[in-house]
């Protein structure tokens, strides 16, 4: 089971406040396991690898890979490629190789999300078949929470937790006047409705929206207009949470109503955005009131600020047991969370997870944890969520202001 080399880690897709925290979980137990000879960073993921720009991590202050815990965005730099079937174009694959078999990389470990595992998945697929000997494993990552098969994703928590508080405190600034208002928030979710759930946790502050919608369910402008109405009509305020990726009976997303120019990325993935403002006009056209949209946009993921202190702890973890799992034999796996239901309270567990299984499966808000009329959040996600962002995170300061980690990035040779 004994094999040596040096290990390769890499972040792509989409930052969160905790990503970094995996980011230290692996460099952490990398640097001290004697199977791992040398440790590196991919600058900008797996595009780092091709173009053989790889950071020495060896080579960092110990106390800087420290700060990692409480700095936000991915530290190393991300990126949105995807790699070609094999089958079709092996062009980046061949070089992948080139570049492992130059650093004698016998482990590696991607950090992301759907499409970032789908790449773990090709590139471990691809070195067993040329008899490569590398140990691959995936590190979750996403706010969206929709990653299949882990209870829950780290920077879920963080997200939740920054828009239920900014919710709860949007909420009393916007009911403070007597001549009302309506708010129309935007979380992210393309195609899962997780984070703006979130937003339900605000009622623990007496402060929960009036009506959340979810891309779960079909969204219809006409039925939408109306309940904003009613509930406008009857509190003279309206506080509306909607997720990015709503969309009508059709299929079609609200965003490109407002941006039908809109241009997806290599995974097909159109830019979401301006879904609020879009909603915020056709409410002020069929009321007349004070209508403000406000879109959570990038806070979102990287308020670190904010952060879970669960969510921290257990994105090191992911990243500690990717590393153990790796050097006791395992690869082709991703690292996963299960809640044990038979445990009193929240008692997480790790377990390993078939890459194949979850590359490029998302896993949808459960629709029985939405009320009949479509537009509220059940208890059951109360239950679930709360102690995802419970704790709050240790935070450097320096002169009032966030100290975060300051990589030297010094290019391995």
């Amino acid at each position: 089971m004994t094999l040596k080399g040096a290990c390769i880690f890499g972040q792509s897709g989409g930052p969160t406040s905790v990503i970094n925290a995996s980011a230290y979980g692996v460099f952490s137990e990398a640097l001290k396991n004697p199977n791992i000879t040398r440790v590196l960073g991919a600058a900008h993921g797996i595009k780092g690898v091709l173009n053989d720009q790889l950071y020495d991590i060896g080579k960092e202050d110990p106390r800087e890979l420290e700060l990692l815990k409480s700095t936000p965005s991915s530290a190393l730099g991300s990126c949105r490629y995807k790699l070609k079937d094999p089958d079709v174009d092996d062009t980046d694959y061949r070089r992948i190789l080139e570049i492992f078999k130059k650093y004698d990389v016998r482990y590696f470990f991607y950090n992301g999300g759907n499409d970032s595992m789908d790449t773990c998945n090709k590139v471990s697929k691809y070195l067993m078949r040329q008899g490569y000997e590398c140990r691959v494993i995936g590190i979750p990552k996403t706010i969206d929470n929709d990653l299949y098969g882990t209870d829950h994703c780290p920077g879920f928590g963080s997200a939740a937790k920054y828009i239920a508080t900014t919710c709860a405190e949007i909420y009393r600034d916007a009911t403070v006047y007597d001549t009302g208002a309506i708010t129309v928030i935007e979380a992210m979710g393309r195609n899962a409705g997780w984070l703006t759930a979130a937003s339900a946790l605000a009622a623990v502050s007496g402060c929960a929206p009036d009506l959340i919608y979810l891309p779960e369910l079909p969204f219809d402008l006409d039925s939408f207009l109306a309940r904003v109405k009613s509930v406008y009509a009857e509190k003279n305020n309206c506080v509306v949470v909607i997720s990015e990726g709503i969309k009508d009976k059709d299929g079609v997303f609200i965003a490109e109503y407002a941006n039908k120019d809109a241009k997806a990325d290599a995974f097909g993935h159109k830019q979401m955005g301006g879904s609020a403002a879009y909603l915020a006009n056709c409410i002020k056209e069929a009321t007349g009131a004070k209508v403000r949209a406000i879109e959570y946009s990038l806070m979102q993921r990287c308020a670190a600020h904010c952060a879970s202190r669960t969510d921290v702890d257990e994105a090191v973890r992911m990243g500690v047991e990717g590393v153990r799992a790796a050097v006791a034999g395992v690869t082709d796996k991703m690292v996963a969370i299960r809640r044990d239901p038979a445990a009193d309270g929240y008692v997480p567990q790790v377990e390993l997870l078939d890459l194949t299984v979850v590359a490029n499966t998302e896993k949808k808000f459960p629709l029985e944890w939405i009320t009949e009329d479509g537009a509220g959040i059940r208890r059951e996600f109360f239950d679930y969520a709360l102690p995802l962002i419970a704790g709050e995170n240790p935070y450097a300061w320096e002169q009032g202001l966030p100290r975060f980690a300051n990589l030297k990035k010094i290019l391995a040779d």
